[in-house]
């Protein structure tokens, strides 16, 4: 008899055969099993993996250039007179200013998804938001940085970008809690 059944789960009603096979000899715990065997495929998307998987990678590709365009304004300073040095220094950071929009573009947009369609929020994640546009104005702050260097004009000393490039490091670590305990420490 339970044969047949099976047979009949092949055939298209597995989620009902599955659910009165379990009934049949119903403890607790298998009848647990049958109802989360009988939930939609909607409640438990294979999507959210992947978007949140590629909200992460981007993520990393535009902490990284984050962290890095400091570091060229540092080199660049202490570039002194060597013109040929300082151009490529800052054709790198024309490069990877326009490398970390485009990333953070790309991670804006899987996590306007994880936000907004898999509705994973609370305070935490407005305090993270808040967080995330003040690395934002950093990051811009730094490109105008970038852009007076191409033009001339007097920058901070390389000390002062040292000092500078910590801040996204400070601004990063309470961004990267919240987001593994998606709660407020508080």
């Amino acid at each position: 008899m339970r044969r047949d059944r099976l047979r009949v789960a092949a055939s298209g009603h597995a989620v009902a055969t599955f659910t009165s096979l379990l009934h049949e000899r119903a403890s607790p715990a298998t009848h647990r099993m049958a109802v989360c065997a009988t939930q939609p495929a909607e409640s438990a998307p294979m999507s959210y993996p992947w978007i949140k998987t590629l909200h992460l990678l981007f993520v990393m590709a535009w902490m990284a250039s984050l962290f890095y365009l400091p570091r060229i304004l540092v080199n660049i300073g202490e570039a002194g007179a060597q013109a040929a040095v300082r151009e490529r220094l800052l054709l790198m950071g024309r490069r990877l200013y326009r490398f970390g929009h485009i990333m953070f573009g790309i991670a804006l947009a899987f996590g306007l998804i994880l936000w907004l369609h898999f509705k994973i929020g609370g305070a935490w994640m407005h305090v993270k938001l808040t967080l995330v546009v003040l690395m934002m104005v950093y990051y811009i702050v730094t490109g105008r940085y970038l852009k007076k260097a191409a033009a001339n004009l007097p920058l901070p000393g390389s000390v002062f970008f040292r000092w500078y490039n910590e801040l996204s490091l400070l601004l990063a670590i309470p961004v990267i809690y919240l987001a593994v305990a998606k709660a407020l420490p508080f």
